[in-house]
């Protein structure tokens, strides 16, 4: 099958990049810049950028708009990377500005929800990756799935459904108090019925 999506070999700068949404989970950033710095040669974080090409969407306004990879997309601006490569995965330039934010809702390329889940004008979504705020349920959906607690999908933003359930089923308190334990309570309902019509849902078959 051809790949339609178009890399770009001109690295592009990482605060150019405009998100697509309001948060990340900063415990899933740190991670990523610590296996950043695990790769110490220059070669191989060269290796790592080509790896990893942020994928985009051109605006009417000439811009990159990111659709995915935002985490890393921060992580590498935070260790002090200036540019970035990127892929092309849809041309909206022709869009008028005033539709555009809803041709990307529509498309599902956009997620304005703010850190306590609640949806907020196209507005308020930051302008570059360093504004993306702290969201600690986008960071235990993001440990809960490495975990095993449920499966990676192609359903767009699905770390924020599942941070979403978990946000009204535990408080931010307990969680910001013993990260560990959130995880383990996590787990648990991830594998409940309550969780079964969310993407990855891996849980049990059967309760006999």
């Amino acid at each position: 099958m051809a790949n339609t999506r178009e890399p770009m070999v001109q690295p592009v700068p990482i605060l150019s990049l405009r998100p697509t949404q309001m948060t990340v989970g900063m415990t899933e950033v740190k991670e990523k810049r610590k296996r950043w710095r695990e790769h110490k040669s220059t070669k191989k974080q060269a290796e790592l950028l080509g790896k990893h090409m942020i994928p985009v969407v051109l605006g009417p306004d000439q811009r990159y708009y990111v659709v995915d990879h935002h985490h890393l997309a921060r992580a590498l601006h935070d260790e002090g990377v200036k540019d970035i490569l990127v892929t092309i995965i849809g041309d909206l330039a022709m869009v008028d500005r005033d539709a555009f934010w809803g041709v990307l809702d529509n498309k599902r390329w956009v997620y304005p929800y703010d850190s306590k889940g609640e949806r907020r004008h196209f507005k308020d979504i930051p302008k570059t990756v360093a504004e993306l705020k702290d969201d600690p349920f986008r960071s235990l959906a993001g440990e809960l799935r490495r975990v095993g607690g449920f499966a990676k999908d192609t359903t767009p933003f699905s770390e924020f459904l599942w941070a979403d359930f978990l946000r009204r089923k535990m408080s931010r308190k307990s969680l910001e108090a013993n990260f560990e334990k959130a995880i383990e309570k996590a787990l648990a309902l991830a594998r409940s019925k309550d969780a079964v019509y969310l993407p990855g849902w891996c849980g049990p078959a059967s309760d006999d």
